[in-house]
């Protein structure tokens, strides 16, 4: 009786999972199929100059918030790029600013996360024989960065690279000399305002939870991110309306006005912040930097160290 019952629960888990598999992925068709359509919308704006920012252009497909339509808007304007991505930081790529780009435009793409698991799952799945995906599990540090790209096939020119570690985002791509991307994403840290050029200290093994219960001690601030761009040779041209994605582009391929980091810089609105139990406290505006007031930064044109 108890190996029937075991039998009768096994088939059911297995039939529940394959539900759930089924529902997810006509989740994620009925995304991509509105997402194309926005596209479609969003060229005709375009040809007509109707798009005069970056945040007008946007809309959602996998990105977290409306980074598809900004990359669709870069992609049409910057036309003809060479049709490669790098993303990392991708977690298990439903939700990332790089799949739609992939799935729609049929670009070539490595992505790159700390869990193995997770990019396995990914090489597994029909995103690795439909389209030109290569999928790596390691944890990015400045001094493994480049042999990364090179070890997969990554070098020279590239269209897009995208950058959300939410740690050593800064130093990472102040490393990176393998590719030369035309536009490049990074996540900034909004709490750490519009003002100051600072980072985190590197630490190889920085994890943002580790590193301050809250999760708010994490990256770079946006005019960090700006005087890092002057000096690779970019222009920043602009923030999603979420506050947490900066757009740049290589100065010698750029047709937007260059902003400076306080005209460009978007607050966020969200609200992540987490007690020492790792519950979330929904803080908001200043409290969020006072959260983390005393953690140690680094002004990055000078490296000197500060307390916030």
């Amino acid at each position: 009786m108890k190996s029937l019952i075991k039998k009768i629960l096994h088939k059911l888990q297995t039939e529940l999972l394959t539900q759930l598999d089924n529902v997810e992925q006509a989740t994620l068709a009925n995304r991509f199929l509105l997402g194309s359509m926005a596209a479609h919308q969003l060229r005709r704006q375009i040809k007509n100059n109707h798009i005069k920012t970056l945040q007008e252009a946007e809309f959602q497909a996998f990105s977290q918030f409306g980074d598809d339509g900004i990359i669709q808007y870069l992609v049409e304007k910057l036309k003809p790029l060479p049709e490669i991505f790098i993303e990392f930081g991708v977690e298990s790529y439903k939700e990332a600013n790089t799949r739609f780009l992939l799935m729609h435009n049929n670009w070539r793409g490595l992505i790159i996360d700390g869990d193995a698991n997770l990019m396995a799952a990914v090489r597994r799945s029909d995103l690795c024989w439909r389209y030109d995906l290569t999928a790596v599990g390691a944890f990015i540090t400045r001094e493994n960065i480049n042999d990364i790209f090179v070890k997969n096939g990554f070098t020279g020119e590239i269209g897009l690279l995208s950058i959300d570690i939410d740690g050593n985002d800064y130093w990472v791509w102040q490393a990176i000399e393998a590719v030369n991307p035309v536009i490049v994403i990074a996540e900034y840290n909004s709490v750490f305002g519009a003002e100051r050029a600072i980072s985190i200290p590197y630490q190889p093994d920085f994890h943002r939870h580790r590193a301050h219960f809250s999760g708010l001690y994490w990256g770079a601030s946006l005019p960090a991110f700006c005087h890092l761009a002057e000096q690779k040779g970019y222009d920043f041209v602009g923030c999603n309306r979420a506050g947490n994605n900066a757009y740049f582009i290589r100065t010698d391929r750029n047709p937007l006005p260059p902003l400076t980091a306080r005209e460009g810089f978007v607050e966020s609105r969200f609200r992540e912040s987490r007690d020492a139990a790792g519950n979330l406290t929904f803080l908001s505006g200043e409290a969020r930097l006072e959260a983390i007031r005393g953690c140690e930064v680094v002004e990055v044109s000078t490296m000197r160290k500060l307390k916030l």
